[in-house]
């Protein structure tokens, strides 16, 4: 296979977060993101951008959340710091910030453990 050329003619359709809940979890990321709903029903939810472009989907699934996740989102501000706490007041855990000056990041969880950062980025 070359490694120049994507396979057939694939694009990233969505995010999807496995949860317990995907109605709440829903509701969590359509407040702090704005994101428009899509689908929702008690195992599939979904939210998209106002283009239509980026979409976050939430499915059920029995088993709980208990390692740490292999694939998170980078959300950015302005202001780290300031979104981090207004994401905490919406039902987010802050869980690490980075000390590093050149790289300006909070990660949180949502209500349901799965970890996302705030970068800094204009």
């Amino acid at each position: 296979m070359d490694d120049e050329m994507p396979v057939a003619d694939l694009r990233l359709r969505s995010v999807v977060f496995d949860c317990a809940d995907p109605r709440s979890l829903a509701a969590f990321w359509r407040r702090i993101t704005g994101y428009e709903e899509g689908t929702v029903d008690d195992d599939w939810c979904s939210l998209h951008s106002a283009d239509g472009g980026d979409r976050i989907g939430f499915q059920k699934v029995p088993e709980v959340k208990t390692l740490k996740n292999r694939v998170h989102l980078d959300l950015s501000s302005l202001d780290e710091e300031a979104a981090a706490a207004a994401l905490e007041a919406a039902g987010a855990t802050r869980l690490w910030a980075s000390q590093d000056p050149d790289d300006p990041f909070v990660v949180l969880a949502d209500p349901e453990g799965n970890e996302f950062c705030v970068v800094r980025a204009p």
